[in-house]
């Protein structure tokens, strides 16, 4: 019964976060034009306009590939390719609310901070460190655009009215459809670590460089986004690790899964594959010791939600829930259920 409360509290209190990070991301998906963000990771552009590019960007670690192979096929250099892989997993603006809903304002701002400065760090060395490449090798042709049968070249453009649409079908489809899944295992974990793991239970075991070299090797092979890696990290807070060992948590989890790493192998190199993932580690760490060492120096004091339920928070709070709730099942059936109706017949 307890497990089952703070599964719902801990639901409820991200809701109406997560909506709002939802429907930003539409817009930005829909409103920011892609080819200005193409334009701006070729040759010329610098590792820190494709880390500021990158972070806001409503991409979670398995949608950032096919862009990022895009990118850097158009042109972009290896150094401003691997820094937009590193930014855009770790934050963005769909992760942001989740983070003030269950960590609160310190954690919400030191995310995306950390984010950008380890996306910097790792392209930075590749750009001094990896292999040199010819310039404007992976940009590939454009070929000319095709004319329908009609003549024309290009499609018509959308309206402001369709373009919002289509912000709402990405923002509460598709995005959604990606971590889904990843977020209700967080919420899941998080609701069994509040219920059943005391307070305090590993905090001896779990200060300094040691516990964060520990959340790295756990962190490296997991398939997880920023938004569901946010109530695993709470759940990880609550059973004693420091606020720092969680940022690295959320740092090294969303940017060094298989599937990245295997795509930066066969795109960027093995040389640079190597100072990817030492680029993501030193700069996690850096950040997560820093981190520490504030929380310490001025007394900063976590606003955790705990999954206790007080009244389920409200009722703006759980119309929100009910909204997410019914969103989800709507792409569970459309990814599940119609599928394996289909197979069926």
């Amino acid at each position: 019964m307890q497990l089952g409360l703070n599964f719902i509290h801990l639901f409820v209190e991200s809701a109406p976060y997560l909506l709002l990070g939802m429907w930003v991301a539409g817009l930005i998906n829909q409103f920011v034009p892609k080819t200005w963000i193409d334009k701006s990771l070729g040759q010329d552009s610098s590792v820190v306009t494709a880390a500021l590019i990158g972070a806001p960007l409503p991409l979670c670690s398995c949608s950032v590939i096919p862009v990022a192979m895009g990118i850097r096929r158009s042109g972009a250099s290896k150094a401003s390719t691997a820094s937009f892989l590193v930014a855009t997993p770790e934050t963005g603006v769909d992760s942001l609310g989740i983070t003030y809903a269950l960590m609160g304002p310190i954690m919400t701002i030191a995310r995306p901070i950390a984010a950008i400065f380890s996306a910097i760090t790792t392209g930075m060395l590749i750009k001094n460190f990896g292999t040199q490449e010819a310039q404007n090798i992976h940009q590939q042709k454009s070929e000319p655009a095709k004319k329908s049968c009609c003549g024309h070249a290009k499609p018509k453009p959308e309206s402001f009215g369709q373009k919002l649409k289509s912000s709402f079908v990405f923002g509460f489809g598709q995005l959604l459809r990606d971590f889904m899944l990843w977020f209700l295992i967080g919420i899941g974990f998080a609701a069994l670590v509040a219920t059943y793991v005391p307070t305090n239970y590993i905090t001896d075991y779990a200060q300094g460089i040691g516990a964060m070299l520990l959340v790295v090797l756990i962190s490296i092979p997991m398939y997880i986004c920023a938004t569901a890696s946010t109530p695993i990290a709470v759940a990880l807070l609550m059973s004693g690790i420091t606020p720092g060992a969680a940022l690295v948590f959320m740092l090294t989890g969303p940017a060094t899964n298989i599937a990245t790493l295997m795509v930066i192998k066969k795109e960027l190199g093995k040389r640079e594959l190597g100072i990817y993932l030492v680029g993501i580690i030193v700069s996690a760490l850096f950040a997560g010791l820093l981190l520490d060492y504030l929380f310490g120096q001025f007394n900063w004091q976590l606003d955790l939600s705990h999954g206790q339920h007080s009244d389920m928070i409200g009722l703006f709070y759980q119309t929100c829930a009910w909204i997410l709730a019914g969103l989800i099942l709507i792409q569970f059936l459309k990814n599940y259920g119609f599928k394996k109706h289909a197979n069926s017949n």
